[in-house]
């Protein structure tokens, strides 16, 4: 039988291996719904998506013949893996693959809120009388060394982080994860959340994503940070409380935010892009060629494998 059902647009190149499968690709544009993922993949035995598909109990029930869904993406929490795990359907998912991208991207954030660099390049476009050439006042930003870094979850893409705050002299301080032994790489301290929080100057968040971690950065949490200091998330958009946030920048509380990823995704909140001192990015954490190929390969790879009953690569359970 092997009927695949691709749940959104993938690269060229992976499409091209899946067409090869004899997959069945959903033709809409955007975030494929619930009901039109259903119907596609009733007669399944494969769903290969994106994070933005829902995989939800009721798709899952829909589809007798499934036996993997492949996430295209580190995370999974699209799917309902409780009942795919109930009904014995593999899911699977594309690990470690996109960690120099995304921390790559995070640290781009991290130099462009403190270095003001889209405030600057937006100030060019749209207001060029206000650059009246070099003077010793105009347009400060804050230099990264010899800065402290707080990296909440020092896993793969907190350790490519911690990698390159190092190569610019920040001093790197972590909670959560406890790598001891890389961690000494960078000169790295372990230290409790609440000393992250009062003694960094740039916050940036790594930690897997669990119902513990929901809205870790709240009106509190805001309060115990420096002034001075910048919040940087390229995780997920739940960590962050966004109303307190915005209340946060309202009140000076911190100098200023850097987000990838946002709490009610695709929707963005219109106060968040009144600020100045805030940078948004389209949730593109590990969107480079290189890496989007790479998990093309795993999540095919992983198809390969369960339908020729043998056990999968990456397994979420």
């Amino acid at each position: 039988m092997q009927k695949i059902f691709v749940a959104g647009k993938l690269l060229k190149k992976t499409e091209e291996a899946l067409e090869q499968m004899g997959a069945t690709f959903w033709s809409g544009t955007g975030k494929i719904s619930e009901a039109e993922l259903k119907s596609g993949a009733k007669e399944a035995e494969a769903i290969i998506c994106p994070l933005s598909a829902p995989v939800t109990s009721d798709v899952l029930v829909a589809s007798p013949n499934l036996k993997i869904v492949s996430n295209v993406g580190a995370g999974f929490d699209n799917i309902d893996v409780q009942k795919a795990k109930e009904l014995g359907i593999v899911v699977t998912n594309t690990p470690k693959v996109s960690t120099e991208s995304t921390a790559e991207l995070s640290f781009g954030l991290i130099l462009d809120v403190m270095r003001r660099i889209s405030e600057g390049d937006r100030l060019l476009r749209m207001h060029p009388e206000e650059f009246k050439g070099w003077a010793p006042t105009f347009f400060l930003g804050r230099e990264l060394y010899g800065k402290t870094l707080g990296i909440i979850g020092l896993g793969k893409i907190g350790q490519a982080v911690a990698e390159r705050a190092f190569a610019f002299g920040m001093k790197i301080i972590y909670s959560g994860h406890r790598p001891k032994e890389v961690a000494q790489k960078w000169n790295a301290q372990f230290v409790s959340q609440e000393e992250l929080l009062k003694e960094s100057d740039v916050i940036s968040v790594h930690a897997a994503y669990s119902n513990e971690l929901y809205h870790l950065f709240q009106k509190g949490t805001f309060q115990k940070m420096k002034n001075s200091a910048f919040l940087v998330n390229a995780s997920r958009g739940k960590v962050v409380d966004e109303e307190a946030l915005i209340k946060a920048l309202e009140a000076k509380e911190i100098a200023g935010a850097a987000l990838d990823v946002f709490e009610f995704e695709p929707q963005v909140s219109k106060a968040l892009a009144t600020f100045e001192n805030v940078v948004l990015t389209p949730h593109i954490g590990n969107a480079t060629i290189e890496t989007r190929e790479k998990m093309g390969d795993m999540a095919v790879a992983n198809v390969k494998a369960v339908l020729a009953g043998d056990p999968p690569l990456h397994s979420v359970y």
